[in-house]
């Protein structure tokens, strides 16, 4: 059977239009990556469901077949993500679950219940700010001035980060993710970001504090402690998508409620649950675009299409969340009053679901309803169709979101 190949965007210049050609194309589809790197992904819910559970695809870089005859190598713009340095993101089984054991000690429900106050804080003091900018009818970008700060404010209190190196590690980040970046200049990023951590873990071991990067550092029940190359993949991984997902998240839902008055007028009237619009933005408009990477270890069968051994599979959430199966014919619109429950899965599925989702939530729950509070005239400054994203082909990612604050 010969599958149409979808070849994504690197500028990410019209990401509808590329999930509904990846929707026609189900269950898998097969994908050029930039660098014409062609892979498959899965772009139906119940078979996302699957695989992601599925012993026979992991995360070794050393199982993927384009790798080991050197036809992707160091110069790939995404190899960043896939060859990442030892981490529970890059590993499976036993070894995993160690790794997310060790994480799971410290990332506790009670430890992200106590940042409660401390993100109410940070909400209105960002709040304050952008009264400041948009004052006269002034234009805000809502993205720099609040969805982005707000969550690296949050991950680095969680972590033990120095806000002092907030613009730092957002400019690596930035360089990191965007298909602009030459790939030598993404390297010496790489090579900067893994110096930092290793600092930042030498420092909290020579005096650890009330922070997770601390509480990573002396996790030790269930055996040997995490090696220090253990704890920097951890928390290399987890800054970056502990901010970058929550920002999309928060711009993403604002987009969708300026865009549909009359549903955020039912969330203002107490009608609909703030939980509901941040479950229908991760599943419409979902953080994640494009997940990379598993690698066959054996070939495996989805309904007649074989993933040969060796290959490498993502998961394209953004046409899962548009599964017509799993979330009816309307799939494809924001709708918060669905009459269903909204069950996605744009934090991942089975042993891999990402680890800070419900930190992710919490963030979104208390910014929202104190942003349209304190805003009520809240507007889109410019047309929605003028809204650009990022050039970034795993991530959902607006490069700004203009807003009149009314």
């Amino acid at each position: 059977m010969t599958c149409p190949v979808v070849t994504l965007d690197p500028l990410v210049r019209d990401p509808r239009s590329e999930t509904r050609a990846l929707r026609a194309i189900t269950p898998l589809a097969r994908i050029e990556l930039p660098g014409n790197v062609v892979v498959w992904t899965v772009t139906r819910h119940a078979e996302a469901r699957k695989l992601l559970t599925d012993p026979r695809l992991v995360k070794d870089i050393d199982q993927w077949d384009l790798w080991q005859r050197g036809e992707v190598t160091r110069q790939w713009p995404l190899i960043g993500m896939i060859d990442a340095g030892r981490s529970m993101f890059t590993v499976d089984g036993p070894e995993h679950r160690r790794l997310r054991a060790k994480t799971a000690q410290a990332i506790t429900a009670r430890r992200v219940t106590e940042l409660t106050p401390y993100i109410e804080r940070q909400t209105h003091h960002l709040l304050d700010g952008v009264a400041a900018l948009g004052a006269d009818g002034a234009v805000v970008d809502l993205k720099a001035a609040f969805a982005l700060p707000l969550p690296m404010a949050v991950v680095s209190e969680l972590m033990g980060v120095d806000h002092a190196e907030h613009p730092r590690l957002h400019r690596l980040y930035k360089a990191f993710f965007s298909m602009l970046t030459p790939q030598e200049e993404r390297l010496a990023v790489i090579d900067e970001l893994h110096e930092f951590f290793t600092a930042m873990v030498a420092a909290k071991k020579a005096a650890p504090g009330d922070d997770l990067t601390s509480a990573l550092i002396l996790a030790d029940e269930g055996g040997e402690p995490l090696t220090d190359e253990e704890v920097i993949g951890n928390l290399k991984a987890m800054v970056a998508a502990g901010h970058e997902t929550t920002i999309s998240l928060i711009t993403h839902a604002v987009r969708a409620l300026l865009n549909h008055p009359e549903q955020l007028a039912l969330v203002r009237g107490g009608e609909v649950p703030w939980e509901t619009v941040v479950e229908e933005t991760l599943r419409w408009n979902t953080p994640a675009s494009h997940l990379l990477m598993r690698f066959a270890t054996e070939d495996i069968d989805v309904e007649g299409t074989v993933i040969a051994k060796g290959e490498g599979v993502v998961v394209s959430y953004s046409a899962i969340g548009w599964d017509e199966a799993q979330h009816g014919p309307t799939a494809d619109r924001f709708d918060i009053t669905r009459p269903a429950p909204i069950r996605h899965i744009s934090f991942g599925h089975g042993p891999h679901i990402c680890p800070g989702a419900s930190l992710s939530r919490l963030e979104a729950r208390v910014a929202l309803p104190a942003l349209f509070e304190r805003f009520p005239g809240l507007a889109l400054a410019v047309p929605d169709e003028e809204l650009r994203n990022m050039p970034i082909v795993t991530q959902n990612d607006l490069a700004e979101l203009p807003v009149r604050l009314g």
